[in-house]
């Protein structure tokens, strides 16, 4: 019996809509397809009787949204929002890294499902004040991803680079946005890469954010 969801995490803005509705989509559908989950055609469908696409009309907001749709093993798909404050340009979050780690070899780590118990745990190991976000390690120690955030590392090439999924990773939107786009280019990392140089997280509803990575592990 499949007791998870499939979730999709976007932002709604006065004027333009559902930003990376595309890339979000697309996603959705792909996880769906692989996974067997019916229904996943049917989202923009869903979106649309909500918010309005791409208008947003129907919505009575002047200011962001953060929209949360989840589709079911069955098909069921519920569409939730809520008012989002996005974050400030120079935004600056401190990142601790956890004990905690993924395991590349588990396929639905690559989806963005409601099954989250290891992100949950990995974020509990510190207290709200101590880290804004948390960095997660695979099981040979190789850097992958936040509990809702994307890796980016800048090596001083003019790309960021950012982990293969095959770490054990999902495949962000604005991560694949920022690699269709050239600003990112997938590579293999070691916490030695992250040492001395800038490193970044973000996810589609924040964007990206400038990490502080405390080394205290």
């Amino acid at each position: 019996m499949i007791d998870f969801s499939l979730i999709e995490t976007m932002r709604w803005e006065p004027g333009t809509g559902i930003v990376r509705l595309r890339l979000h989509l697309a996603r959705l559908q792909r996880s769906a397809g692989r996974l067997g989950f019916p229904g996943a055609e049917k989202a923009k469908e869903r979106l649309a009787d909500v918010l309005g696409i791409p208008s947003s009309t129907k919505v009575p907001a002047e200011s962001p949204l953060r929209v949360r749709l989840t589709l079911d093993s069955a098909g069921q798909i519920d569409v939730t929002t809520a008012p989002f404050i996005p974050l400030a340009p120079d935004s600056v979050w401190t990142v601790r890294l956890a004990k905690t780690r993924l395991a590349s070899f588990d396929p639905l780590l690559r989806h963005k499902t409601s099954r989250r118990a290891v992100y949950e745990t990995a974020r509990a190991e510190y207290r709200p004040g101590d880290a804004d976000e948390v960095l997660l390690l695979n099981e040979h120690g190789d850097p992958c991803e936040g509990t809702i955030t994307s890796l980016f590392v800048d090596d001083g090439s003019g790309v960021l680079k950012t982990p293969p999924i095959s770490c054990g990773l999902l495949a962000g939107v604005l991560r694949t946005e920022m690699i269709c786009q050239r600003k990112a280019r997938v590579q293999r990392l070691t916490l030695d890469d992250l040492r001395g140089r800038p490193v970044f997280i973000g996810n589609s509803l924040r964007g990206l954010i400038r990490a502080n990575l405390i080394w205290d592990n």
